[in-house]
């Protein structure tokens, strides 16, 4: 009751900033799912194939990535942080707003790319200024960040559903090469038709751009829509600022400390001060791969140290790899054959993954007080793959491809955070793994959709469901393997300072993903 109070009471006191804070996190999970159900539309109006609009799934990770590396040069000052929280989450309503008017895939690679950068940022500005606040109390309020990612997750799916377009974007007569490639993904036809004139086995010639009305969709209004449902949250981040008097530059830039915080830190310190200082020295090598790598202190470590952060990072690259790219090819994987699903109904599985993502993260709080992290993983993990193994045994059960989706979702929903504790755990808090674990899932959403992407074009849509399972049971195997490292890791000496660690880690990422 008494913690209960302090966190109310907390909340109170700052009820605006964490409102703020939550809200640019619901125009990131806004920005992170809407691609998915709209990758038909935006291949008809870019005129590409599925390996060229992979590519903008890939330039959305990689400028995520660096966009998580740049929100670091605006986190030591409260001013610095909001306008860039400002500056992110109003370009991400003017990247909805744009995005009905690029007709070249390159263009539309760099606009979702100044998406990346912004959601990059909002990641690392927003968790910080939370964990600021908060301090050791925050963990409840991350929880509740998580849930408004699920939810614009959730939310931008349902909202471009009513405008897919049920139909080709091209005319139905310009269909005669898909009898002899009946196997690849349905757009792959409108690809084929383009190049007829390059390609040999093609019976006839199609102008690469398809007649004005077929052309023009309707998912434009989806994207215009969003971008005003974004709106509101750049203007109360500017809110934000009025009230904190930083919109003028002659204002003092306050620290990103709460008051009371920062008179600790500027009064002389005591000796029993002193020699704590030294203990948050280390912590900043955490800041970014790069630093942490440059760290002395792990002269000597046994190479399980090592190797626990390696597999730890592959099981994380194979499990948030492959929730990105269920996550953009489901509904593609839906609409071809052989289930052939209406347009209008596979939009609702992206929205239906996000949902039960949204949901397992609400479930993992009261589970995780009590079971181990370990065997929290161990049942992720192989849910995946029981997930996976019935939805290629009922591939033409379109009701199981629902339930496998809710199911997926679920079992994905926890992987992250329980790895984490886990890795943490082995080491004892001393190491990398938060770094080394961010920046694993973050290479595996970038890699496996571009590359799932390329295998779905090439061979055709049941293997969709394969890269699933053989992803699965990578991470399975190398699951296999963090738990052999652990048994042969020696035990450390309990030290360290935790709720720091667990502080730092929280700054680093609130799962998505």
């Amino acid at each position: 009751m008494d913690c209960d109070g302090r966190v109310s009471g907390l909340l109170r006191r700052n009820l605006q900033p964490t409102l703020t804070y939550w809200s640019v996190f619901f125009s990131f999970g806004l920005c992170i799912a809407f691609l998915g159900p709209t990758l038909l539309d935006l291949r008809c109006q870019t005129h590409s194939s599925l390996p060229q609009i992979s590519w903008v799934f890939f330039s959305q990770q990689l400028c995520l990535l660096l966009g998580s590396a740049l929100g670091g040069v605006f986190k030591r000052t409260l001013a610095q942080s909001l306008w860039a929280l400002f500056t992110s989450t109003l370009a991400i309503s003017l990247v909805f707003a744009v995005i009905p008017f690029c007709h070249d895939v390159k263009v539309l690679a760099s606009v979702i790319a100044l998406a990346g950068l912004a959601m990059g940022c909002i990641d690392t500005v927003a968790n910080m200024q939370l964990v600021r606040i908060y301090q050791k109390d925050s963990a409840f309020f991350l929880q509740v960040l998580h849930f408004f990612v699920g939810f614009g997750a959730l939310l931008s799916p349902l909202i471009a559903d009513p405008f897919l377009s049920e139909a080709s974007c091209f005319p139905a007569n310009s269909t005669a090469n898909a009898t002899s490639r009946n196997h690849l993904f349905h757009a792959s036809r409108v690809l084929g038709q383009h190049h007829a004139t390059a390609q040999p086995w093609s019976n006839q010639t199609i102008s690469r751009r398809p007649p004005k009305d077929v052309a023009e969709n309707h998912v434009s209004y989806a994207f215009w829509i969003m971008a005003l449902i974004n709106l509101p949250v750049p203007l109360a981040v500017l809110f934000l600022l009025s009230k904190e008097r930083l919109l003028t530059c002659s204002q003092r830039k306050p620290l990103l400390l709460p008051a009371d915080e920062l008179a600790l830190e500027t009064r002389p310190p005591d000796k029993e001060d002193t020699s704590l200082a030294p203990k948050f020295q280390p912590h900043p090598g955490q800041e970014d791969l790069f630093s942490c790598c440059q760290r002395k202190n792990f002269r000597g470590a046994p190479c399980s140290f090592f190797a626990i952060h390696i597999t730890a990072a592959l099981v994380l690259f194979m499990t948030d790899g492959m929730m990105g790219a269920y996550s953009a090819f489901v509904y593609s994987y839906a609409v071809e054959k052989p289930l052939s699903v209406g347009h209008k109904v596979a939009g609702y599985l992206p929205s239906l993954f996000w949902g039960f993502i949204t949901l397992g993260r609400l479930i993992s709080i009261p589970v995780s007080s009590r079971m181990r992290p370990a065997t929290m993983v161990f049942i992720n993990v192989v849910g995946v793959l029981v997930t996976f193994l019935f939805l290629l045994i009922f591939s033409y059960n379109v009701i199981f491809l629902f339930v496998g989706t809710a199911s997926l979702g679920l079992f994905l929903s926890s992987t992250f955070p329980s790895m984490l504790a886990y890795t943490e755990d082995i080491l004892q808090y001393k190491g990398c793994a938060t770094t080394v674990l961010v920046t694993g899932a973050g290479i595996g959403e970038m890699v496996l959709q571009m590359l799932v992407g390329l295998i779905f074009q090439a061979q055709g849509s049941y293997s969709f469901l394969v890269c699933g399972m053989i992803i699965g049971c990578l991470a399975f195997i190398f699951y296999v393997l963090l738990l052999f490292f652990h048994r042969m890791h020696p035990e450390l000496s309990s030290g360290g300072n935790m709720t720091l660690i667990v502080t730092t880690y929280t700054t680093h990422k609130t799962y998505r993903h």
